[in-house]
């Protein structure tokens, strides 16, 4: 008789934050808002909404023009950051529907999760924080780690190699089209979730995770 324990694959689900995790769409309409009326006036959420996800440094040169220095960006980025925090702890964030027991399922599967985001890392920590969400992730890649947003790969890329998963083995969970542009770039499978977008070019699409069966991801990777 064999006892010996089965070997378990070495894989990853790599998860954005926004959207994905959670849904804080209001809370930056309102915090770019906020930081947007003191520099050019009113910002139409249609603006908001084509820029959503991007790094602070892209939406603000689209926005205000390329000729933005790196010092205005950081002082408008900092008043939008530091509001979308207080928002977030003032008024509470959850997880979007049965997100956390898919993080719980895949934990206890031998499943290796990052979060990789474009997000500031103190805003990450600040909702994981709210969620009592920090034990699920094995690293954390946020936009200050890299030097290029989505749609370049390099946010999924670094978070893979920091766990030490093949990208072949990683599986990216997103809701906006950079994000499965780039993770498809890093040779990456997709679900995308259809929070703000009507349609996505990823693996499998849903409307929200709990749409997907028990063995998704597994089956996923068997592709």
């Amino acid at each position: 008789m064999n006892d010996a324990i089965p070997d378990i694959p070495i894989r990853a689900v790599l998860w954005d934050m926004d959207g994905t995790l959670i849904d804080s769409t209001e809370y930056h309409w309102l915090a770019w808002k906020d930081a947007m009326a003191a520099e050019s006036g009113p910002l139409a959420y249609e603006e908001f909404i084509r820029s959503f996800g991007q790094r602070n440094d892209v939406i603000l040169r689209g926005l205000l023009g390329s000729s933005l220095s790196d010092s205005q960006v950081q002082r408008i980025s900092s008043v939008k950051e530091r509001r979308y925090r207080e928002l977030v702890r003032t008024k509470g964030v959850e997880f979007l529907p049965s997100v956390q027991e898919w993080l719980i399922r895949l934990q206890s599967r031998g499943w290796h999760q990052a979060i990789a985001s474009s997000a500031p890392r103190t805003n990450i920590h600040t909702v994981l924080k709210v969620l009592g969400a920090v034990a699920y992730f094995d690293t954390i890649v946020s936009g200050e780690d890299v030097q290029r947003g989505k749609p370049d790969p390099q946010v999924f890329l670094l978070a893979a190699e920091r766990m030490r998963v093949p990208p072949d083995c990683c599986i990216v969970v997103e809701d906006a089209p950079a994000g499965i542009e780039a993770a498809h770039q890093a040779g990456m499978r997709t679900v995308g979730v259809l929070t703000s977008h009507l349609f996505l070019e990823a693996d499998r699409s849903v409307k929200t995770i709990n749409q997907l069966g028990v063995y998704a991801f597994e089956k996923l990777l068997e592709r």
